[in-house]
């Protein structure tokens, strides 16, 4: 969600493949218990098993995006978690936390609705990408993505919005072999995605060199109905730049790194720098420190190319981007950032990739995320200081 923590010493981040790593998804594993262990009745994780974490973190996600849609369980008497007993079903404790979990969406689809957010249906898959087991706990890792189609579409405005969200599932046995659901992580450095009540993880603040002085941007106000600030000129190729955020959105481009979960921050200010470069902003090379040089590529990139406060003092240092007073004139190829906590330093950067009936939809990396609306983004985070600027 947010960009890559910078430090004062530069690292060099060396992104490995899934190749590289000592889990394969897709394929079944065998149980790898410690050697000598005391326990002779450890229950095994075979194919069938690991299909039925999978179905049951299914259930899980499903549940939450449909209280978004319909209320606390969906259209359903009961949640789809309820189905699950015998060998693999929630504990106790997971039942309770996900029952006020699905109790808390559903406030927060009221809120959406009274910001003229509606969902009519929503679609949820869950994938899983690994298994690791260690005596009596296993640990898989999903990844959910999910569909949710706006109610009532006007006009030209978008029928849909998507995101992807990745997550850990604690699975613990008991001494009669049954595997129960007893934790639930999000491990994205996300936080934005709308059935998700984790609070998104800020970035500490970025400082300069004395002599090099960083340039303050000024806050946006988040009130409804502002006058339009329509684009002039044709500088850049908006469309271009809005084309190429949501080819990418969930498919990261190979000739860029991808710095999702891979460091400190995340890859939302890489993607959105990858979007403006196909729109038209060109390379400024330079030294990686120095935030008034832009420029990246699959072997090296400055800081202001994937670090979310570099990236906003050099498009403010180079005049490539001008402050708009209200997040709602933002228009397609514009760029919104936000500071979660206000506290100075900014968290997360997207690019406006569509705009109809006054509101501009977000695209961006960390989660990844298609056209989320900019209503929902802040009646999700009212509380954050947002940064709007025009490209």
């Amino acid at each position: 969600m947010k960009s890559r923590k910078l430090s004062g010493t530069r690292r060099r981040v060396t992104i490995l493949g899934a190749a590289a790593t000592s889990v394969v998804a897709g394929v079944a594993l065998l149980p790898n218990w410690s050697a000598g262990a005391a326990v002779v009745d450890d229950p095994t994780v075979d194919a069938k098993t690991k299909a039925t974490f999978q179905r049951l973190a299914d259930a899980v996600f499903t549940d939450r995006t449909d209280a978004l849609v319909t209320g606390a369980q969906g259209d359903r008497e009961k949640p789809l978690t309820n189905g699950f007993s015998g060998d693999v079903k929630l504990s106790s404790g997971t039942a309770r936390s996900e029952g006020a979990t699905l109790s808390s969406l559903g406030q927060r689809k009221d809120k959406l609705a009274k910001a003229g957010e509606k969902y009519s249906k929503a679609a949820t898959t869950v994938t899983l990408n690994a298994t690791r087991v260690t005596g009596r706990t296993a640990k898989a890792d999903v990844t959910e993505t999910t569909t949710l189609t706006y109610a009532q579409a006007r006009g030209n405005a978008p029928k849909t919005t998507g995101f992807q969200a990745r997550h850990e599932l604690t699975f613990k046995a008991d001494r009669q072999g049954t595997w129960q659901l007893t934790g639930i992580t999000d491990t994205d450095q996300g936080g934005l995605a709308v059935n998700t009540l984790s609070k998104p993880t800020s970035v500490k603040v970025t400082t300069a060199a004395d002599d090099n002085p960083m340039p303050n941007a000024k806050r946006a106000e988040i009130t409804r109905n502002p006058a339009a600030v329509p684009k002039t000129g044709t500088a850049y190729d908006y469309k271009a730049m809005a084309t190429y955020a949501e080819k990418y959105w969930n498919v990261y481009n190979k000739d860029y790194p991808d710095f999702n979960n891979h460091t400190a921050g995340g890859d939302c200010t890489n993607f959105v720098s990858q979007s403006l470069k196909a729109g038209g902003w060109k390379h400024v090379p330079g030294y990686v420190y120095d935030y008034t040089k832009w420029f990246g590529n699959a072997d090296i990139q400055s800081d202001s190319f994937v670090g979310v406060n570099e990236w906003s003092w050099f498009a403010q240092n180079s005049k490539r981007t001008t402050p708009l007073a209200n997040v709602y004139q933002l228009e397609v190829g514009d760029v919104l950032q936000m500071d979660f906590d206000r506290d100075g330093a900014k968290d997360h950067t997207m690019i406006v990739t569509y705009k109809a009936n006054g509101i501009p939809y977000l695209t961006y990396h960390s989660n990844n995320t298609l056209r989320k609306s900019l209503s929902s983004i802040i009646t999700q985070n009212p509380n954050a200081y947002y940064y709007a600027y025009r490209t």
